[in-house]
């Protein structure tokens, strides 16, 4: 498995080269989008405690900044804060994962539907362009870059409905399960990651024509066959997740 966090303690900072003269926004940033992908990325199992000194090793950052990031990683529904005990990866029942599937599968139709009406070629174009992205990772079976560029086309399409009550509700289900997303393509020994790509390539098709009625059904479809995947994933006996090449 492919992960952002470097394997030592090299302070963030001083990893990207500038001598540690980086503006607070941007190094929190990135510690964030760090800690995320290593949590998304199953790198602590679910329901476990997030191991705070271990990070802060692995970052090389105080516990304060680290702290902080969790905060955003709860509020997105990834983690859970106890109080005065720490954190813990937050963990899904089943109907759990029901539920909310639905909720994203009918939140990504009407997207779709709305992104029909409104989105720009240069949109299209965009988002094309993630989508070969998105495929060069699938073949040479870089689950990390894969993830980063499908989540981008869904976010992208999201953007295009033009509608901020629909993006911010999107956004708040998002969260909850970006790791279960992101987990569900190794259900079936990857079979999903292979259905999945040939459904996005029917997404794109789609967009290009502004078949926006299309759009809405694959759409829903697509976040019903990861729900189904993520359920499988939830079930079967884990296995450690393969290593990117």
């Amino acid at each position: 498995m492919k992960s952002t966090i470097p394997d030592s303690g090299v302070p963030i900072a001083l990893a990207a080269g500038n001598g540690g003269d980086r503006p607070e926004a941007s190094l929190h940033g990135e510690i964030l989008l760090r800690l995320r992908d290593y949590v998304v990325e199953g790198n602590i199992a679910e329901g476990a405690r997030i191991p705070e000194r271990q990070l802060c090793e692995m970052l090389g950052i105080s516990r304060t900044p680290l702290r902080e990031a969790l905060k955003v990683l709860a509020a997105e529904g990834l983690i859970e804060l106890l109080p005065n005990r720490g954190a813990r990866v937050r963990q899904l029942s089943q109907r759990d994962l029901e539920e909310l599937f639905d909720v994203m599968a009918g939140l990504e139709s009407l997207a779709g539907r709305l992104a029909c009406e409104a989105i720009s070629d240069a949109e299209i174009t965009a988002i094309e362009q993630l989508h070969y992205e998105m495929y060069g990772h699938y073949l040479h079976r870089d689950m990390h870059g894969y993830f980063q560029a499908n989540q981008r086309i869904h976010e992208s399409i999201v953007a295009a409905a033009r509608n901020e009550a629909l993006k911010t509700a999107y956004a708040n289900f998002a969260g909850r399960i970006r790791r279960v997303r992101y987990s569900a393509n190794f259900a079936r020994k990857r079979q999903r990651w292979a259905e999945a790509m040939r459904e996005h390539e029917g997404i794109l098709d789609a967009l290009r024509r502004r078949a926006g009625s299309e759009l809405s059904d694959i759409l829903f479809q697509h976040l019903r066959n990861k729900r189904t995947a993520a359920i499988e994933h939830l079930t079967e006996p884990q296995e450690p997740a393969p290593a990117s090449p």
